[in-house]
């Protein structure tokens, strides 16, 4: 029960706009040195910046750590929202 638990928890951390860390991660959408789509389980994040690069990624535990400038983090609730309309239209018509 404890690993259920602990696989819900998001966070994020930012250490002088030079360190980013993200813990929730699900999966990593794309990634260049300027940005990065991540889906966590609170739904996607666009970071955005200067020589973006990850230092750490753990799949076990859900957690990313990023370094680089930090110019933007927004969550993204589109992506997510036409992710299920897709989902619930193909159920219909397969």
């Amino acid at each position: 029960m404890d690993k259920v638990n602990n696989a819900l928890v998001h966070d994020i951390s930012i250490n002088e706009r030079k360190n980013i860390i993200i813990s929730g991660l699900k999966k990593i959408e794309s990634f260049d040195s300027e940005e990065f789509l991540i889906e966590t389980v609170m739904g996607f994040i666009m970071i955005k910046g200067e020589e973006l690069e990850i230092i750490k990624l753990d799949t076990y535990q859900g957690n990313v750590t990023i370094k680089g400038k930090l110019n933007t983090l927004n969550y993204i609730d589109e992506l997510n929202q036409k992710e299920k309309e897709t989902g619930v239209i193909n159920r219909l018509f397969k």
